[in-house]
């Protein structure tokens, strides 16, 4: 798709300069002395000669037809030699040139000009105001970075020009090879998704790295990426995700998510391994680029000092994975192998004065035990040890069938142990916390590679019954779906609603408290107001003719003097939900991503703890129990401490619902069941509050 940007033959650099330190000068030089095997055409008025290659004053005077045009003149110039770029024949821009959309409207302006004059002649363009990019494996170094790595498997996608300098830096102190590094820029034409896409199908990559300041075309990319991760481990930090500039929500699922849940529920759902920070980037990168995936989470730790074992013991509890429990054969060879003193648990503590063999002995039965599925190596440098030595051993015994990660600990004794492993493709890191993590970001891929193929549920629902609620409200031009409404729409997707009516006089409440049976509840009916219970609009329990007439009267008093504003229809009257456990399932619409769904327990735990999980819609039935798992609660709906268990899979259920209802419905942009009742397992859930709200320009959708 991108054969002309990644793979050129022919690359004409515009605005060559003969000055060191200008960027003209500098890319030509990099494709220079990265022995670019094609040809190279510089263009500058002003020279004859660049760099002992012949100059053209323009790319018409050259008489070449070109593959890519490198554009790095000064930003009043560039439109024109784009223009020449194409008239030449280029197929692929890049401009390096910045002044554009990041210094304000008329920047904006013309970068915008500058994609349609390429998207209408058919020419894709990265940038403007990026780095450039690398293409190891074709000896083509089209930037004005300082150093041309050597080849790898690592492919690099980055928004940021300075954060592609210093990976190169990175990748240079390690001794890591990369096969593509990509800056990106201001992403006028071609942007993360379509990146994503070509480096998916490149043989040469086997990991990409992305860092990323945003995403355009979300549910695109979220596509783009699923299909990458189920071929090559995808990699993203991402930044500029804090809650700053998120919309105001009246739900509780509104205003719980954010820009960083929607990222979060969104890389989630694609299988992209996400990032905190630069460092863990790289060291899930180096782990993954270097070592199998592990068949699941038993780690074996072998040290020779007890105290980084027990760090790494407590960093993959914590983590999730297990300590795990060695085979008696293996135990019993390393007692037989092992000095007397030595532990051979799990750690195994080959002692501090362990040679390379002592290692290599650990390390063969660990590998060979099935109970084992990876393998952690963690060397101290005390008098008696041969770093360096011990790097050859441990690379002698890997297999290449389960991961080994070592972190030798310490500075200057270790760098020629470190120089060792990273020639022998196996990753080490300072501090066993930072192995594990890097390990458990294996364990965690290789568990979404593992998954059951997607296959989303579809419901037998009365979507006819939908569409006339939401088109009624459109007519009246309200957004607020109130309990009465959002109850009818759930009842149409088969959720359990209890029976109730909307009663706009006492005597037509106690009617209906009759009709469904005593005990009721009553809940006061108003377009403005949305947090019934803050003004005291819920009366629970309500068990005759007298209660229920003395609430009617009382609510619709008090709520008149503390909300004159708002209009009072009347009172819900409903029958009384058996006792259960209190959920909340909701959603919201991301703008970019799409419907995202949440789960959480109600009352207190979304109130104050925001004890919530998200999940893009649609959703499966594994997903759904997957967000029930996530939640910190969970282990209360499982029975904790003498309770029984919630019915689970009645709330998975309704999750695929809402699902399948938010999906049908785009106008639905938020809403909320709060609380869902939900019995012991086999007694099912009940819908006891709701609401919903469409989207604000739904009189435009309609029209």
């Amino acid at each position: 798709m991108l054969e002309s940007l990644l793979y050129p033959k022919t690359i004409a650099v515009i605005g060559a300069s003969r000055t060191p330190g200008k960027v003209g000068h500098e890319i030509l030089a990099n494709l220079i002395e990265g022995d670019f095997g094609g040809t190279i055409v510089p263009v500058n008025p002003s020279s004859d000669e660049v760099l002992d290659l012949k100059c053209y004053p323009d790319l018409r005077s050259s008489g070449q037809t070109i593959d890519l045009s490198v554009i790095a003149v000064p930003t009043k110039f560039v439109r024109r030699a784009v223009e020449d770029s194409i008239s030449a024949g280029a197929k692929a821009i890049t401009v390096i040139t910045a002044g554009f959309k990041e210094t304000g409207p008329e920047g904006a302006e013309e970068e915008r000009a500058l994609a349609q004059l390429c998207s209408d002649k058919g020419v894709r363009m990265l940038g403007p105001n990026c780095l450039g990019l690398i293409n190891t494996h074709h000896r083509m170094n089209a930037s004005f970075a300082k150093h041309m790595p050597p080849t790898g498997g690592i492919s690099v996608l980055s928004q940021s020009g300075a954060l592609c300098t210093a990976i190169l830096d990175w990748a240079a102190a390690r001794g890591m090879g990369l096969a593509k590094l990509i800056s990106i820029g201001n992403k006028a034409d071609l942007n993360e998704t379509h990146f994503l896409q070509a480096l998916a199908a490149d043989r040469e990559t086997s990991v990409i790295v992305c860092y990323l300041e945003s995403i355009d075309k979300g549910k695109e990319f979220v596509k783009v990426a699923e299909r990458a991760a189920s071929e090559k481990p995808v990699i993203v930090l991402k930044v500029g995700t804090t809650q700053a500039g998120v919309k105001a929500a009246s739900s509780h699922t509104g205003s719980l998510a954010g820009a960083d849940i929607a990222y979060g529920a969104a890389f989630s759902q694609a299988g992209v391994i996400r990032t905190d920070t630069f460092e863990a980037l790289f060291d899930s990168a180096t782990a993954l680029a270097m070592q199998p995936l592990p068949r699941g989470d038993r780690v074996a730790i072998i040290t020779n000092a007890g105290g980084p074992g027990i760090m790494a013991a407590d960093a993959i509890e914590t983590s999730g994975m297990v300590v795990t429990s060695l085979d008696s054969f293996t135990a019993t060879a390393l007692k037989n192998k092992l000095p007397a003193a030595a532990s051979v648990g799990n750690p195994i503590d080959v002692l501090g004065d362990a040679d390379p063999e002592r290692y290599a002995t650990a390390i063969t039965a660990t590998l060979d035990d099935e109970s084992v599925d990876a393998v952690i190596v963690l060397l101290t440098p005390q008098a008696m040890t041969h770093p360096a030595e011990t790097a050859r051993a441990v690379a002698r015994c890997a297999r290449g069938d389960k991961p080994i990660l070592a972190a030798f600990m310490g500075g200057r004794d270790v760098m020629p142990a470190r120089d060792e492993l990273v020639a022998s493709r196996l990753p080490d890191y300072p501090s066993p916390e930072r192995a594990v993590e890097a390990l458990r970001t294996m364990c965690e891929y290789a568990a979404w590679r593992r998954r059951p193929p997607r296959i989303v549920a579809r419901f037998p629902v009365n979507r006819r019954r939908v569409d006339r609620i939401i088109t009624r409200q459109i007519r009246a031009g309200l957004k607020e779906l109130g309990e009465v409404e959002a109850k009818d729409i759930l009842r149409a997707y088969d959720f359990n609603v209890p029976e109730g009516r909307l009663a706009i006089s006492a005597d037509q409440a106690v009617t209906v408290a009759q009709r469904v049976g005593y005990p009721v509840a009553m809940k006061i009916v108003s377009p403005h107001i949305i947090h019934k219970s803050d003004l005291g609009g819920v009366r629970l329990g309500l068990s005759n003719a007298g209660q229920v007439r003395d609430a009617y009267d009382l609510m619709m008093l008090r709520i008149g003097r503390a909300a004159p504003e708002a209009d009072l229809v009347g009172v819900y009257v409903e029958e009384m939900c058996d006792r259960g456990t209190e959920v909340i399932l909701g959603m919201t619409r991301d703008p970019q991503f799409g419907p995202m769904l949440m789960f959480g327990l109600g009352g207190i735990f979304v109130e104050v703890m925001k004890d919530v999980t998200f999940h893009l819609a649609p959703i499966t039935a594994e997903e759904a129990m997957q967000m029930l798992a996530s939640t910190k609660s969970f282990a209360l709906l499982k029975g904790a401490r003498g309770r029984a268990e919630a019915d689970l899979s009645t709330i998975a259920g309704g999750l695929q619902r809402i699902s399948q209802l938010v999906t049908d419905f785009p106008k639905i942009v938020e809403m909320d069941i709060n609380p869902f009742i939900v019995g012991e397992i086999g007694a099912g859930a009940v819908v006891a509050d709701a609401r919903m709200t469409l989207s604000g320009d739904v009189l435009k959708d309609e029209s």
